[in-house]
C-alpha cells in the first residue's frame, strides 16, 4: 500500500465545515479538540492524528476512511475512491454525503458476504468467472454516480 501525504487535508476539513455551516468553534467542540488546534489544522500548520481525523469525520458526518484517504493515511485503492469522491463533491449536502457513503459501504459489505458464502473453502478454484462482488462493483459505482447526478440536477 502506497501512503501519499496530502497537504490539503486542512482545506478539505475547512470546506466540509463551511458546507455544513458550522463555525470553527462548534466543530472543535463537537470533535472534542481545541479551537486553536483545529484552526492550525485547517491552515495546514498541524497534521492531525488518525484519532483526531476520526473525531472530525464523525462530527462532520463523513466516513472515516474517506477522511483517512484524504489525509494520506490510506492507499488509494478502489474501495475508498467512491467515499472520497462523495465526501469531496461540493454539490452534495452533508446529509446527502453521509447517506450515499452509508449506502455504498452497505453494498460493499453485502458483496463481500455474498462472495464468502459463494466460495466454499474446500472447493477447488473455479474457472475465471466473475464473482458476485466483482460483478456488482461497477454497478454500485454507477448507481452512486447516477444518484449524485440526479440529486445535483434536482437541486438546480
Amino acid at each position: 500500500m502506497v501512503v501519499v501525504q496530502s497537504p490539503d487535508i486542512g482545506a478539505f476539513i475547512k470546506d466540509l465545515r463551511e458546507n455544513a455551516r458550522i463555525s470553527l468553534r462548534q466543530l472543535a467542540e463537537q470533535a472534542n479538540i481545541s479551537n486553536p488546534y483545529l484552526s492550525q489544522i485547517e491552515r495546514g500548520l498541524r497534521k492531525p492524528s488518525a484519532e483526531v481525523l476520526a473525531q472530525l469525520a464523525a462530527a462532520l458526518r463523513v466516513s472515516t476512511p474517506a477522511m483517512y484517504l484524504k489525509a494520506g493515511l490510506l492507499g488509494s485503492d478502489d474501495h475508498h475512491g467512491v467515499p472520497t469522491a462523495i465526501a469531496a463533491d461540493p454539490l452534495l449536502t452533508v446529509a446527502q454525503k453521509q447517506s450515499l457513503t452509508q449506502i455504498y459501504e452497505t453494498f460493499v459489505r453485502e458483496n463481500a458476504r455474498a462472495e464468502e458464502t459463494a466460495t466454499p473453502e474446500s472447493a477447488p478454484a473455479a474457472p475465471a468467472e466473475p464473482t458476485v462482488a466483482t460483478a456488482k462493483k461497477p454497478t454500485v459505482k454507477k448507481a452512486v454516480k447516477k444518484a449524485v447526478r440526479q440529486q445535483a440536477q434536482e437541486e438546480q
